[in-house]
């Protein structure tokens, strides 16, 4: 495990580093036994909590979630809808983690979640950029002539922060590298559904992202939800938006058909859930009574195994019953306690849900024909909210954005800088804003990379 965590090993051989580090049961229980319980008793409340989470996180793998459809871009890249309990609830920025077994049973992969949980309370939807080889198996599987008509998906999540801390600044600027711009899709999109509430302050926008090629433009076209952009009105933002194409200088020339964005549509299936919180709604109260109340059991059959099992043999004397049988005993306990609340708690959420969703109907929605992307301005123009982003964004080709002068330019008084992309990237623009030139920027990274 020690050996695999070096970077290069890393980076290059994930997949070893990913499957030795599930090595680590093994560790903790030779751990154990090698320094007894008094050692072990110090590392047991973080070992108690990350069993919690990871037995929680186990049963919510175990459902089967409904793919509604699937959004191919010309860019290569994928837009999953998913079904979500309405009462499920996150925060802009937030990720899953995804696992397809037709796939790969084993891997799973985070992706950010790139819809807002109250513009679409039935829908969670991720983007999966056709790069490496699991992205590469699912694109061709979904965008194939005889693709399937369901596609069995199990997710855990989503995960992210617990409150929007961009929404104090002034200015917010949000640079991205390729791929990396999905975190701003969410944040844009809540944005524009916070400035619909009157009174509430929202900063201005401004949107730096490159891109290799000018198909990869058609990534803008997520910023507006395809169910609910008729309906969105986003002249009450102010933002703008700088799109760089570093590797061509002209704009390609393409085909109608490779212009074009398809949806394929999923049959519903039974035996597929929305997404739903594994405690539901109030899930901090419910992890809280997980953690008190697994441990109280604990307590309480730890003292029972000692006082009417371990004392009549021992005595307290510690030189008949061995203090690695004792460890056995204890682990088993931890365990039990932990599969026996968790349990039941879950199950007990589970009929709940199962009473929401006999509320919901399923509706088999015929596979509709291609429809337009962001690069056909004929029909773009009928939607006004397209119509205003296409006049807020100002593509570069042939260039690299020049982010020192572009965020000294900037005068607000607090500044937020958002940056997710490569890390030569993230590194440039940490730099400009430590440099000590200017005090009105305030950085903060996101990166998924391991």
């Amino acid at each position: 495990m020690w050996a695999t965590s070096f970077n290069r090993i890393r980076r290059k051989m994930f997949e070893l580093f990913f499957y030795t580090h599930h090595l680590y049961p093994l560790y903790l229980f030779f751990y154990l036994l090698h320094v007894g319980i008094p050692y072990f008793c110090t590392i047991l409340p973080g070992v108690f909590l990350f069993l919690i989470d990871r037995y929680l996180r186990f049963l919510q793998s175990r459902t089967r979630i409904r793919l509604v459809s699937a959004r191919f871009l010309p860019c290569e890249a994928t837009e999953l809808n998913f079904s979500k309990s309405p009462g499920l609830t996150f925060t802009p920025a937030s990720i899953v983690f995804v696992n397809i077994p037709s796939i790969s049973k084993l891997q799973w992969h985070p992706f950010t979640v790139t819809s807002n949980c109250d513009m679409e309370p039935e829908k969670l939807s991720i983007i999966v950029k056709n790069v490496g080889s699991w992205s590469q198996k699912l694109y061709q599987v979904l965008s194939s002539p005889s693709s399937p008509d369901r596609l069995e998906v199990s997710i855990e999540g989503p995960y992210g922060p617990t409150s929007s801390p961009f929404l104090r600044y002034d200015l917010l600027v949000m640079v991205s590298g390729g791929s990396g711009i999905t975190p701003f899709i969410s944040i844009i999109r809540d944005i524009i559904l916070r400035s619909t509430t009157p009174g509430i302050k929202i900063p201005r926008m401004l949107l730096i992202c490159s891109f290799r090629n000018s198909a990869d433009l058609t990534m803008l076209d997520l910023l507006i939800p395809a169910s609910t952009g008729a309906t969105i009105d986003i002249s009450r933002v102010q933002l703008q938006i700088k799109a760089y194409v570093t590797r061509e200088r002209e704009a390609s020339t393409t085909t109608d058909n490779q212009k074009l964005i398809r949806t394929v549509w999923f049959k519903p299936n039974l035996l597929d859930k929305p997404i739903s919180s594994v405690l539901g709604p109030n899930h901090w109260f419910w992890l809280g009574a997980i953690i008190s109340s697994s441990f109280v059991m604990f307590l309480l059959f730890l003292g029972i195994l000692t006082r009417y099992y371990i004392y009549p043999i021992d005595h307290n004397t510690d030189a008949i019953y061995h203090f690695s049988g004792r460890a056995l005993w204890d682990t088993f306990f931890v365990c039990v306690c932990i599969v026996v609340v968790a349990s039941a708690v879950v199950l007990w959420h589970k009929k709940q849900n199962a009473v929401e969703r006999k509320q919901i109907q399923n509706v088999d929605v015929p596979t509709p024909t291609t429809t337009p992307g962001f690069n056909n301005t004929d029909t773009e123009l009928e939607s006004l909210p397209r119509h205003s982003l296409l006049n807020a964004t100002n593509v570069h080709l042939g260039e690299r954005p020049d982010l020192k002068k572009i965020l000294f330019e900037c005068k607000e008084s607090s500044v937020g800088v958002l940056v997710c992309g490569p890390k030569k990237m993230r590194h440039e623009v940490a730099k400009i804003c430590s440099s000590g030139l200017v005090d009105n920027l305030h950085f903060e990274a996101i990166s998924f990379n391991f």
